[in-house]
């Protein structure tokens, strides 16, 4: 966990980031309402002290032929912490797995996978996912269409929470 506290301007430079990741420092300079060296050095501070874990296209995933997304809720026969994180280990190497988040309740995890088409997703859960050791069910649910998918976080909760402190 980061020991640095943010203040507003490191706020907003890391709202305006998130926004558009590449834009130049002198914009983003502007944007912030400070010169470019004072906005450089906290940049980096930002990103040396973890705020910051790097910087990435979005990228149009039908576009480039991913028609199918499915988010699996997968049941373990074990939580053991070593099944547990032998499963996470296991997800990682899975390209298809775009996403893997541990749950509370009936679910142990859920998993956003990606495929081209429904016969590699098919293959990928019939060969993999639900012969992976220590499974012991998974139930996958296609997705239709999104309505809404925002990366990062909502700056304008933490601008309000800050306001009211």
């Amino acid at each position: 966990m980061p020991t640095i506290k943010l203040d507003p301007i490191d706020r907003k430079i890391l709202a305006e980031l998130q926004n558009d990741g590449r834009m130049t420092n002198v914009e983003l300079a502007k944007r912030v309402g400070i010169s470019a060296p004072p906005c450089l050095r906290r940049v980096r501070t930002l990103e040396e002290s973890g705020f910051i874990r790097g910087y990435h296209a979005e990228v149009d995933e039908r576009v480039l032929g991913f028609e199918v997304k499915v988010f699996a809720m997968v049941g373990l026969h074990s939580q053991a912490e070593a099944d547990l994180s032998a499963f996470e280990a296991q997800c990682r190497e899975w390209p298809l797995v775009r996403e893997c988040h541990m749950l509370n309740g009936e679910t142990d995890f859920v998993l956003k996978c990606m495929a081209p088409d429904l016969t590699t997703f098919q293959t990928f859960l019939t060969n993999h996912l639900t012969a992976a050791e220590n499974v012991a069910s998974v139930k996958t649910s296609l997705v239709i269409r999104g309505a809404k998918d925002e990366p990062g976080v909502p700056f304008s909760i933490l601008e309000a929470r800050s306001v009211d402190d």
